[in-house]
Protein backbone atom coordinates (compact mmCIF):
# COMPACT_ATOMS: atom_id res chain seq x y z
CA UNK A 1 0.00 0.00 0.00
CA UNK A 2 1.35 3.10 -0.85
CA UNK A 3 1.92 5.25 2.16
CA UNK A 4 -0.15 8.54 2.48
CA UNK A 5 1.05 11.97 1.93
CA UNK A 6 0.34 14.62 4.53
CA UNK A 7 0.84 18.32 4.59
CA UNK A 8 4.06 20.04 4.92
CA UNK A 9 5.12 20.60 8.16
CA UNK A 10 3.90 23.67 9.64
CA UNK A 11 1.23 24.10 6.82
CA UNK A 12 -2.28 23.39 7.94
CA UNK A 13 -5.42 22.52 6.57
CA UNK A 14 -7.98 24.69 7.17
CA UNK A 15 -11.25 22.24 7.49
CA UNK A 16 -14.85 23.22 6.27
CA UNK A 17 -16.26 23.74 9.87
CA UNK A 18 -13.04 26.17 10.97
CA UNK A 19 -13.40 27.77 7.76
CA UNK A 20 -17.33 29.17 8.78
CA UNK A 21 -15.31 31.04 12.15
CA UNK A 22 -12.79 32.45 9.59
CA UNK A 23 -15.07 33.69 7.05
CA UNK A 24 -17.39 35.24 9.96
CA UNK A 25 -14.18 36.63 11.35
CA UNK A 26 -12.62 38.63 8.03
CA UNK A 27 -15.93 39.73 7.22
CA UNK A 28 -16.22 41.57 10.07
CA UNK A 29 -12.53 43.72 9.35
CA UNK A 30 -13.92 44.14 6.41
CA UNK A 31 -16.01 46.12 7.11
CA UNK A 32 -14.29 48.18 9.42
CA UNK A 33 -11.78 48.63 7.14
CA UNK A 34 -14.86 49.62 4.64
CA UNK A 35 -16.09 51.78 6.93
CA UNK A 36 -13.12 54.25 7.17
CA UNK A 37 -13.23 54.67 3.32
CA UNK A 38 -9.62 51.65 2.99
CA UNK A 39 -9.98 49.98 -0.81
CA UNK A 40 -8.41 46.38 -1.18
CA UNK A 41 -5.69 45.24 -2.99
CA UNK A 42 -4.71 41.75 -4.08
CA UNK A 43 -1.06 40.92 -4.55
CA UNK A 44 1.16 37.92 -6.19
CA UNK A 45 2.27 35.66 -3.58
CA UNK A 46 5.22 35.09 -5.36
CA UNK A 47 7.92 38.32 -5.71
CA UNK A 48 11.71 38.83 -7.33
CA UNK A 49 13.56 37.78 -4.28
CA UNK A 50 15.86 40.92 -4.85
CA UNK A 51 12.24 43.31 -3.80
CA UNK A 52 12.75 41.36 0.17
CA UNK A 53 16.60 41.34 0.57
CA UNK A 54 15.95 45.59 -0.62
CA UNK A 55 12.91 45.73 1.66
CA UNK A 56 13.38 44.22 4.74
CA UNK A 57 17.50 44.65 4.81
CA UNK A 58 20.15 41.63 4.39
CA UNK A 59 21.12 41.49 7.97
CA UNK A 60 17.58 40.38 9.39
CA UNK A 61 16.17 37.17 10.31
CA UNK A 62 13.33 36.79 7.88
CA UNK A 63 16.07 37.61 4.92
CA UNK A 64 18.94 35.20 6.39
CA UNK A 65 17.50 32.38 7.28
CA UNK A 66 13.30 32.13 7.02
CA UNK A 67 12.59 33.04 3.47
CA UNK A 68 11.65 30.12 0.74
CA UNK A 69 13.81 31.34 -1.94
CA UNK A 70 14.07 28.99 -5.18
CA UNK A 71 14.99 29.52 -9.19
CA UNK A 72 12.22 28.88 -11.38
CA UNK A 73 11.97 27.36 -14.69
CA UNK A 74 13.63 30.89 -16.43
CA UNK A 75 15.80 31.09 -13.99
CA UNK A 76 15.12 33.64 -11.61
CA UNK A 77 15.15 33.79 -8.03
CA UNK A 78 11.84 33.99 -6.40
CA UNK A 79 10.55 34.17 -2.84
CA UNK A 80 7.50 33.26 -1.63
CA UNK A 81 6.19 36.15 0.37
CA UNK A 82 7.44 36.42 4.04
CA UNK A 83 5.51 39.92 4.30
CA UNK A 84 2.92 41.69 2.49
CA UNK A 85 4.52 45.52 2.44
CA UNK A 86 6.86 45.13 0.35
CA UNK A 87 4.51 43.62 -2.61
CA UNK A 88 2.37 45.83 -1.78
CA UNK A 89 4.89 48.67 -2.17
CA UNK A 90 6.18 47.42 -5.21
CA UNK A 91 2.83 47.74 -6.64
CA UNK A 92 2.05 51.35 -5.89
CA UNK A 93 5.45 52.19 -7.72
CA UNK A 94 4.84 50.17 -10.88
CA UNK A 95 1.56 51.01 -11.37
CA UNK A 96 1.78 54.67 -10.32
CA UNK A 97 -0.53 54.61 -7.53
CA UNK A 98 1.01 57.32 -5.84
CA UNK A 99 2.26 60.21 -8.26
CA UNK A 100 0.12 63.34 -6.32
CA UNK A 101 -2.14 60.67 -4.69
CA UNK A 102 -3.10 59.14 -1.55
CA UNK A 103 -4.35 55.80 -0.72
CA UNK A 104 -5.25 53.93 2.01
CA UNK A 105 -5.34 50.13 0.99
CA UNK A 106 -5.82 46.09 2.47
CA UNK A 107 -5.02 42.86 1.86
CA UNK A 108 -5.27 39.64 2.97
CA UNK A 109 -3.70 36.05 2.27
CA UNK A 110 -1.07 33.62 3.04
CA UNK A 111 2.74 34.67 4.32
CA UNK A 112 5.26 31.79 4.31
CA UNK A 113 8.41 31.53 6.48
CA UNK A 114 10.42 28.89 7.40
CA UNK A 115 10.90 28.53 10.88
CA UNK A 116 9.72 26.43 13.98
CA UNK A 117 6.10 25.80 13.92
CA UNK A 118 4.70 26.37 17.22
CA UNK A 119 0.90 27.49 18.43
CA UNK A 120 0.34 30.55 16.74
CA UNK A 121 3.73 30.51 14.40
CA UNK A 122 3.64 28.60 11.39
CA UNK A 123 5.69 28.72 8.03
CA UNK A 124 2.15 29.50 6.04
CA UNK A 125 0.01 31.86 7.99
CA UNK A 126 -2.34 34.21 6.87
CA UNK A 127 -2.55 37.64 7.78
CA UNK A 128 -4.62 41.07 6.90
CA UNK A 129 -2.35 43.69 6.12
CA UNK A 130 -3.19 47.58 6.08
CA UNK A 131 -0.82 50.57 4.22
CA UNK A 132 -1.13 53.93 3.78
CA UNK A 133 0.65 56.17 1.94
CA UNK A 134 1.08 60.18 1.21
CA UNK A 135 0.62 61.44 4.78
CA UNK A 136 2.97 62.88 6.92
CA UNK A 137 1.18 63.69 10.83
CA UNK A 138 1.06 61.43 13.77
CA UNK A 139 -3.18 61.67 12.64
CA UNK A 140 -2.57 59.42 10.37
CA UNK A 141 -0.25 56.99 12.64
CA UNK A 142 -3.62 57.63 15.24
CA UNK A 143 -6.48 56.61 12.62
CA UNK A 144 -5.28 52.86 12.07
CA UNK A 145 -4.62 52.42 15.73
CA UNK A 146 -8.11 53.79 16.27
CA UNK A 147 -9.22 51.02 13.23
CA UNK A 148 -7.80 48.29 14.75
CA UNK A 149 -9.47 49.18 18.65
CA UNK A 150 -12.78 49.25 16.53
CA UNK A 151 -11.88 46.03 14.71
CA UNK A 152 -11.37 44.23 18.60
CA UNK A 153 -13.84 45.89 19.90
CA UNK A 154 -16.42 44.19 17.10
CA UNK A 155 -14.68 40.47 18.03
CA UNK A 156 -15.47 41.20 21.33
CA UNK A 157 -11.74 41.22 22.55
CA UNK A 158 -10.98 44.22 23.64
CA UNK A 159 -10.40 43.92 26.93
CA UNK A 160 -7.77 40.71 26.51
CA UNK A 161 -5.85 43.38 24.27
CA UNK A 162 -3.34 45.99 24.76
CA UNK A 163 -1.09 48.50 23.53
CA UNK A 164 2.27 48.99 23.37
CA UNK A 165 3.94 52.55 21.47
CA UNK A 166 7.43 53.73 20.82
CA UNK A 167 9.45 55.73 18.46
CA UNK A 168 12.75 54.97 17.08
CA UNK A 169 13.23 57.92 15.04
CA UNK A 170 14.94 58.27 11.72
CA UNK A 171 17.60 56.24 10.22
CA UNK A 172 20.11 58.57 11.23
CA UNK A 173 18.93 58.47 15.06
CA UNK A 174 18.67 54.81 15.05
CA UNK A 175 22.37 54.72 13.96
CA UNK A 176 23.43 56.78 16.66
CA UNK A 177 21.33 54.68 19.08
CA UNK A 178 22.69 51.57 17.18
CA UNK A 179 26.75 53.06 18.49
CA UNK A 180 25.71 53.49 22.00
CA UNK A 181 23.86 50.31 22.27
CA UNK A 182 26.67 48.20 20.78
CA UNK A 183 29.41 49.94 23.44
CA UNK A 184 27.17 49.07 26.12
CA UNK A 185 26.16 45.40 25.27
CA UNK A 186 30.27 44.61 24.61
CA UNK A 187 30.71 44.81 28.17
CA UNK A 188 28.33 42.39 28.96
CA UNK A 189 28.99 40.07 25.84
CA UNK A 190 30.49 36.97 28.22
CA UNK A 191 26.91 36.98 29.35
CA UNK A 192 24.79 36.66 26.16
CA UNK A 193 23.58 33.53 24.14
CA UNK A 194 25.13 33.12 21.06
CA UNK A 195 22.46 34.46 19.09
CA UNK A 196 22.84 37.86 20.77
CA UNK A 197 26.46 37.70 20.27
CA UNK A 198 26.04 37.44 16.44
CA UNK A 199 22.72 40.29 16.72
CA UNK A 200 25.25 42.89 18.54
CA UNK A 201 26.66 44.03 15.28
CA UNK A 202 24.20 43.11 12.57
CA UNK A 203 21.12 43.96 14.55
CA UNK A 204 21.74 45.28 17.87
CA UNK A 205 18.12 47.10 18.35
CA UNK A 206 16.16 43.33 17.64
CA UNK A 207 18.44 42.77 21.28
CA UNK A 208 16.33 45.02 22.90
CA UNK A 209 13.13 42.62 22.13
CA UNK A 210 14.95 39.65 23.62
CA UNK A 211 12.66 37.76 26.65
CA UNK A 212 15.64 36.48 28.63
CA UNK A 213 15.40 37.11 32.57
CA UNK A 214 19.38 37.45 32.43
CA UNK A 215 19.20 39.91 29.27
CA UNK A 216 16.14 41.77 30.35
CA UNK A 217 18.29 42.15 33.45
CA UNK A 218 21.33 43.40 31.43
CA UNK A 219 18.68 45.72 28.97
CA UNK A 220 17.23 47.66 32.17
CA UNK A 221 20.78 49.67 32.69
CA UNK A 222 21.36 50.13 28.40
CA UNK A 223 21.01 53.52 26.64
CA UNK A 224 17.23 54.54 26.36
CA UNK A 225 16.62 55.38 22.66
CA UNK A 226 14.03 58.17 23.12
CA UNK A 227 17.47 60.20 23.98
CA UNK A 228 18.54 59.96 20.52
CA UNK A 229 15.62 60.63 18.67
CA UNK A 230 15.17 64.33 17.24
CA UNK A 231 12.99 67.59 18.06
CA UNK A 232 10.96 66.32 14.82
CA UNK A 233 10.10 62.69 15.66
CA UNK A 234 10.10 63.50 19.20
CA UNK A 235 6.94 65.83 18.08
CA UNK A 236 5.13 63.25 15.93
CA UNK A 237 5.28 60.98 18.94
CA UNK A 238 3.92 63.43 21.28
CA UNK A 239 1.34 64.31 18.89
CA UNK A 240 0.25 60.59 18.50
CA UNK A 241 0.19 59.94 22.08
CA UNK A 242 -2.20 63.49 22.75
CA UNK A 243 -4.84 62.01 19.76
CA UNK A 244 -4.73 58.64 21.26
CA UNK A 245 -5.69 60.59 24.71
CA UNK A 246 -8.25 62.33 23.11
CA UNK A 247 -9.45 59.31 21.41
CA UNK A 248 -9.89 57.44 24.77
CA UNK A 249 -7.25 54.67 23.71
CA UNK A 250 -5.19 53.66 26.85
CA UNK A 251 -1.67 52.33 25.09
CA UNK A 252 1.84 51.87 27.35
CA UNK A 253 5.25 53.22 25.84
CA UNK A 254 7.63 50.54 25.67
CA UNK A 255 11.17 51.86 25.08
CA UNK A 256 12.22 48.82 24.46
CA UNK A 257 9.88 48.14 20.97
CA UNK A 258 11.80 48.47 17.87
CA UNK A 259 9.93 46.08 15.33
CA UNK A 260 12.21 43.55 13.66
CA UNK A 261 12.50 44.93 9.73
CA UNK A 262 14.90 47.79 8.64
CA UNK A 263 12.23 49.63 6.84
CA UNK A 264 10.56 50.94 9.81
CA UNK A 265 11.36 54.74 11.08
CA UNK A 266 9.55 56.97 14.22
CA UNK A 267 6.09 55.17 15.13
CA UNK A 268 5.78 51.74 16.10
CA UNK A 269 3.31 49.76 17.86
CA UNK A 270 1.92 46.40 18.96
CA UNK A 271 -1.76 44.66 19.98
CA UNK A 272 -0.56 42.40 22.88
CA UNK A 273 -2.50 40.05 24.44
CA UNK A 274 -1.58 37.61 27.54
CA UNK A 275 -3.21 34.76 26.51
CA UNK A 276 -1.21 33.15 24.49
CA UNK A 277 2.37 32.69 25.54
CA UNK A 278 4.96 33.28 23.93
CA UNK A 279 3.19 34.56 20.31
CA UNK A 280 1.19 37.45 22.02
CA UNK A 281 1.35 39.89 19.45
CA UNK A 282 -1.81 39.62 17.09
CA UNK A 283 -1.21 42.96 15.36
CA UNK A 284 2.04 45.03 14.95
CA UNK A 285 2.97 48.08 12.19
CA UNK A 286 4.28 51.36 11.96
CA UNK A 287 5.79 54.14 9.66
CA UNK A 288 8.10 53.46 6.98
CA UNK A 289 8.81 56.53 5.55
CA UNK A 290 12.08 55.78 3.72
CA UNK A 291 11.16 52.62 1.49
CA UNK A 292 8.87 53.21 -1.21
CA UNK A 293 12.35 55.78 -2.39
CA UNK A 294 14.41 52.60 -1.52
CA UNK A 295 12.17 50.23 -3.61
CA UNK A 296 12.64 53.21 -6.50
CA UNK A 297 9.73 55.45 -5.80
CA UNK A 298 9.79 59.28 -4.77
CA UNK A 299 10.11 60.03 -1.37
CA UNK A 300 6.26 58.85 0.47
CA UNK A 301 5.59 58.90 3.75
CA UNK A 302 3.66 55.46 4.79
CA UNK A 303 2.52 54.01 7.38
CA UNK A 304 1.04 49.74 8.35
CA UNK A 305 0.16 47.25 9.86
CA UNK A 306 -0.39 43.26 9.89
CA UNK A 307 -3.45 41.19 11.80
CA UNK A 308 -1.74 38.00 12.30
CA UNK A 309 -5.66 35.89 11.74
CA UNK A 310 -3.84 32.55 13.62
CA UNK A 311 -3.38 34.29 16.55
CA UNK A 312 -6.33 36.35 16.13
CA UNK A 313 -8.69 33.50 16.03
CA UNK A 314 -6.92 31.78 18.68
CA UNK A 315 -7.42 34.24 20.75
CA UNK A 316 -11.34 34.85 19.84
CA UNK A 317 -11.41 30.64 20.92
CA UNK A 318 -9.97 31.01 24.32
CA UNK A 319 -11.53 34.03 25.92
CA UNK A 320 -15.33 34.49 23.59
CA UNK A 321 -15.35 30.96 22.51
CA UNK A 322 -19.74 31.42 22.55
CA UNK A 323 -19.50 35.13 21.25
CA UNK A 324 -19.78 33.69 17.99
CA UNK A 325 -22.46 31.60 17.96
CA UNK A 326 -22.61 30.27 14.21
CA UNK A 327 -25.51 30.11 12.22
CA UNK A 328 -25.93 26.52 10.44
CA UNK A 329 -24.62 26.78 7.16
CA UNK A 330 -27.92 25.13 5.89
CA UNK A 331 -31.18 27.10 5.55
CA UNK A 332 -32.98 24.74 3.83
CA UNK A 333 -32.21 20.51 3.10
CA UNK A 334 -34.58 19.46 0.31
CA UNK A 335 -36.33 16.33 0.35
CA UNK A 336 -38.05 14.57 -2.33
CA UNK A 337 -38.63 10.78 -3.08
CA UNK A 338 -41.19 9.27 -5.63
CA UNK A 339 -42.32 9.25 -9.71
CA UNK A 340 -41.25 12.90 -11.56
CA UNK A 341 -40.07 14.31 -7.56
CA UNK A 342 -36.74 14.86 -8.59
CA UNK A 343 -37.15 17.31 -11.80
CA UNK A 344 -39.78 19.02 -9.59
CA UNK A 345 -37.40 19.63 -6.86
CA UNK A 346 -34.40 20.73 -8.50
CA UNK A 347 -36.53 23.22 -10.55
CA UNK A 348 -38.08 24.46 -7.31
CA UNK A 349 -34.40 24.49 -5.79
CA UNK A 350 -33.55 26.87 -8.77
CA UNK A 351 -36.98 29.21 -8.42
CA UNK A 352 -35.95 29.71 -4.82
CA UNK A 353 -31.72 30.60 -5.37
CA UNK A 354 -33.22 33.11 -8.37
CA UNK A 355 -35.11 34.73 -5.76
CA UNK A 356 -33.75 34.48 -2.36
CA UNK A 357 -29.71 34.28 -3.09
CA UNK A 358 -28.88 34.93 0.33
CA UNK A 359 -30.40 31.63 1.14
CA UNK A 360 -28.44 28.83 2.05
CA UNK A 361 -30.08 25.67 0.61
CA UNK A 362 -29.53 21.89 -0.37
CA UNK A 363 -30.98 19.57 -1.98
CA UNK A 364 -30.79 15.71 -1.44
CA UNK A 365 -28.70 13.91 -3.88
CA UNK A 366 -28.26 9.91 -4.12
CA UNK A 367 -31.40 8.46 -3.91
CA UNK A 368 -32.36 7.41 -0.01
CA UNK A 369 -35.79 7.02 1.46
CA UNK A 370 -37.36 9.70 3.01
CA UNK A 371 -35.79 8.49 6.35
CA UNK A 372 -32.45 8.71 5.21
CA UNK A 373 -33.12 12.12 3.62
CA UNK A 374 -34.53 13.30 7.29
CA UNK A 375 -31.20 12.35 8.27
CA UNK A 376 -29.02 14.20 5.80
CA UNK A 377 -30.70 17.14 6.99
CA UNK A 378 -30.17 16.36 10.99
CA UNK A 379 -26.71 15.69 10.36
CA UNK A 380 -25.86 18.36 8.55
CA UNK A 381 -27.89 20.92 10.69
CA UNK A 382 -30.84 22.15 8.41
CA UNK A 383 -33.13 24.34 9.83
CA UNK A 384 -35.59 23.59 7.98
CA UNK A 385 -36.74 20.81 5.72
CA UNK A 386 -38.46 20.99 2.05
CA UNK A 387 -40.80 17.48 1.13
CA UNK A 388 -41.79 16.82 -2.18
CA UNK A 389 -43.51 13.84 -2.80
CA UNK A 390 -45.73 12.15 -4.66
CA UNK A 391 -48.35 13.73 -3.11
CA UNK A 392 -47.17 16.99 -3.18
CA UNK A 393 -46.76 16.55 -6.79
CA UNK A 394 -50.34 15.89 -7.55
CA UNK A 395 -51.22 18.84 -4.92
CA UNK A 396 -49.19 21.44 -5.89
CA UNK A 397 -48.18 21.69 -2.18
CA UNK A 398 -44.80 21.47 0.05
CA UNK A 399 -44.34 20.51 3.10
CA UNK A 400 -42.03 22.43 5.35
CA UNK A 401 -40.83 20.96 8.16
CA UNK A 402 -38.73 22.87 10.98
CA UNK A 403 -36.06 20.41 11.88
CA UNK A 404 -36.02 21.44 15.94
CA UNK A 405 -39.52 21.48 16.53
CA UNK A 406 -40.64 18.92 14.48
CA UNK A 407 -43.57 21.28 13.34
CA UNK A 408 -44.82 20.83 9.76
CA UNK A 409 -47.05 22.89 7.47
CA UNK A 410 -48.18 22.63 3.80
CA UNK A 411 -47.37 25.62 1.44
CA UNK A 412 -48.16 26.40 -2.40
CA UNK A 413 -45.10 25.23 -4.28
CA UNK A 414 -45.82 28.37 -6.34
CA UNK A 415 -45.66 30.86 -3.31
CA UNK A 416 -41.87 30.70 -2.74
CA UNK A 417 -42.36 33.87 -0.83
CA UNK A 418 -44.64 32.63 1.88
CA UNK A 419 -41.83 29.77 1.86
CA UNK A 420 -38.85 32.22 2.39
CA UNK A 421 -40.81 34.54 4.77
CA UNK A 422 -41.58 30.90 6.99
CA UNK A 423 -37.90 29.79 6.80
CA UNK A 424 -35.88 33.36 7.53
CA UNK A 425 -38.66 34.81 9.72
Amino acid sequence: MAKNIKAIRGMHDLLPEDAVLWQHIETVLKQVLTSYGYSEIRLPIVEHTPLFRRALGEITDVVEKEMYSFNDLNGDHITLRPEGTAGCVRAIIEHNLIYNQEQRLWYIGPMFRHERPQKGRYRQFHQLGVEVFGFNGPDIDTEIILLTARCWRSLGISKYVSLELNSIGSFESRMNYRNALIAYLEKFRDQLDEDCKRRIYSNPLRILEHKSPVLQKILNNAPNISIYINKKDREHFAGLCKLLDHAGIKYIINKRLVRGLDYYNCTVFEWITDKLGAQGTICAGGRYDNLVARLGGHDTPAIGLAIGLERLILLIQKVNPDSFQLHSIVDIYLIYSGKNTQSKAIVLAEKIRDAYPQVRLITNYGGGNFKKQFARADKIGAKFALVIGENEINSGYVNIKNMQSGKQQMILQEDITAIIQLIIG
